[in-house]
């Protein structure tokens, strides 16, 4: 197993970076190439995927993302590549959030994710990632809320993917809600 490399970033190809290690080049696949600047020396944490028809490096800035990305890839139905996708339009922190809040909304926002996926990521992580608060009936409450004041539910939907906040009331997560609705 390869915990990280350490060496230059020499290239940014789409979703890979290219880290020069002592002369040899790996490449890996990453959330968000733009964190990675080219010609800086960096730490890449890695994550080696064999599988029978590829084998691969996944990279990541931090070990906090590397950690959501171990856990979310033990989720049934995600495979390492629909996770990198997924983290690639938002941070381990948001997700880590979202998690906490029951917020499916935001979850099956997230490329690669549907409807199934994120209520299963939810029912398998949710109490094992650690650094998470929130009331985990807040976005549930809240959907039943807006449903009940006439609001369509895939507009609710839409709404609530936009809002990620565990720490806040319901009252608050209704409040903003409901602003976003109104200038629709």
């Amino acid at each position: 197993m390869i915990y990280y490399l350490k060496g230059k970033i020499v290239d940014q190809i789409e979703s890979s970076i290219v880290v020069d290690v002592n002369g040899v080049a790996y490449e890996c696949l990453v959330s968000h190439p733009s964190d990675f600047e080219l010609g800086q020396e960096r730490i890449v944490y890695t994550y080696k995927v064999v599988r029978e028809d590829e084998e691969y490096l996944v990279g990541f800035s931090s070990k906090e993302e590397k950690s959501v990305f171990l856990s979310l890839i033990k989720v049934k139905g995600l495979g390492p590549k629909t996770v990198i996708q997924s983290l690639s339009t938002t941070t381990p922190e948001a997700v880590l959030s979202a998690i906490a809040s029951n917020n499916v909304a935001y979850l099956k926002a997230l490329p690669g994710i549907g409807a199934k996926a994120a209520a299963q990521i939810i029912l398998d992580l949710k109490g094992q990632l650690t650094g998470s608060k929130g009331n985990p009936k807040m976005y549930d409450e809240v959907y039943d809320a807006l449903k009940g004041l006439g609001f369509k539910g895939a507009a609710i939907d839409r709404v609530l993917s936009q809002i990620n906040e565990p720490n806040a009331s319901s009252e608050d997560v209704l409040r903003m809600a409901l602003a976003k609705l109104r200038k629709k």
